[in-house]
């Protein structure tokens, strides 16, 4: 089946109690077991399953191609089970400029727990290789990346970390299974923040890693979802799925209407520099074109003038909204320095745009508007 298929009908089959065509939400915490002690349904208790997440985790899965899924509370509980599953000792390279959340998880969590961590320049695949050691057990990959939009070849470094006996992870959140496939390319599995572009309409949190074989890591990270009881609600399950019946529109609209943005934004005097892989002028633009199936709903850019005049144009919106996050249907922006606080490495005058599914236009001409430079009338 097509994906615009499989994100209608993937883990959402009719309910064989009344033939309803939208899957009932299942608010219980526990089941009955039969008599002689069993579990004649399958499921025990909300924390281990529940039938709302196990549709979940069925779609996710079909949509990557993978074997099976793990859903989580949030993106950064998913990535924290991958890191646990690991052990004390082991060594993991991350990219210098991965999303804060991971960094601090690393820095602040893992590493005092016993991980090991270092972070270099993925967009050299070389320097991947520089790093690994002994120990390495896993890759983790971020591409495009948060916020600078940076490229990694997943292919090329999948393989440099198979060669040296690591797992290669991708973080394929920005770019959805509708514009890159991290399995194909030879990732060992995919995490997902659900709740930005997955569930798509910014009213529920949730995360999840696909995992292309049913193995003993992906076990592992089942066993810590299932112990550790990060997992999502019944009704946080439902609201995602729902969310993933439009995800292929949607993000093919969040991606046409983010490379007008980003065209206008790329000639306007007051930008210096428009990070977004979908124009021919960005570093990763080849890479991004040959692993990538459209380059994604969001555009960061540094203005001139520094944070002040960054954060000026930031207040001036009228139709995007000053907000953390993406993927929704509306527009956000952000100024990324000031969220990832002291150790942030953002360029101070940096904003991240969320490109919704507003008309281009209306978005083109609120960024206008807000770029205007203030004329101070001359004193008398």
């Amino acid at each position: 089946m097509h994906l615009e298929t499989m994100s209608i009908h993937a883990g959402q089959e009719i309910d064989p109690t009344t033939g309803s065509v939208i899957p009932p939400i299942y608010l219980t915490t526990t089941f009955e077991r039969a008599p002689d002690g069993s579990f004649p349904h399958g499921y025990i208790y909300t924390r281990n399953g529940n039938p709302n997440r196990a549709m979940l985790e069925t779609c996710l899965a079909t949509l990557e191609g993978g074997a099976t899924c793990v859903a989580f509370s949030s993106g950064l509980a998913a990535a924290m089970s991958i890191f646990q599953a690991l052990r004390p000792g082991d060594h993991v390279v991350a990219p210098d400029d991965a999303y804060h959340g991971v960094t601090r998880l690393l820095r602040d969590i893992m590493a005092p727990w016993g991980l090991e961590y270092t972070r270099v320049d993925m967009r050299d695949p070389q320097n991947v290789a520089a790093v690994l050691r002994p120990n390495t057990r896993l890759v983790w990959i971020e591409t495009p990346s948060n916020p600078l939009l940076k490229i990694a070849d997943i292919a090329a470094i999948a393989d440099i970390a198979h060669q040296a006996g690591a797992l290669c992870a991708v973080d394929n959140t920005w770019a959805t299974p509708v514009q890159q496939r991290p399995l194909d390319l030879g990732a060992d599995m995919v995490m997902h923040a659900t709740t930005k572009y997955i569930g798509g309409h910014s009213d529920v949190l949730g995360g999840a890693v696909v995992f292309r074989a049913n193995d003993a890591f992906a076990e592992r990270v089942r066993f810590l979802q299932i112990n550790g009881g990060a997992v999502p609600s019944p009704f946080d399950c439902w609201l995602t799925l729902r969310g993933i019946q439009t995800l292929t529109y949607r993000v093919r609209a969040h991606a046409a209407s983010a490379m007008r943005v980003a065209r206008f934004l790329a000639t306007h005097p007051r930008i210096e520099r428009v990070h977004y892989p979908g124009l021919e002028t960005h570093p990763g633009h080849a890479v991004a074109a040959r692993q990538m199936q459209g380059f994604g709903g969001m555009i960061s850019i540094e203005v001139q003038g520094g944070e002040a005049a960054a954060m000026a144009v930031a207040a001036r919106v009228r139709i995007i909204t000053r907000a953390t996050s993406l993927g929704g249907v509306e527009s956000l922006i952000e100024h990324r320095a000031s969220v990832e606080g002291p150790e942030s490495v953002t360029p101070p005058n940096l904003l991240r745009i969320s490109v919704g599914l507003e008309h281009p236009d209306d978005l083109i001409a609120d960024l206008a508007q807000a770029l205007e430079v203030e004329r101070v009338s001359p004193q008398r």
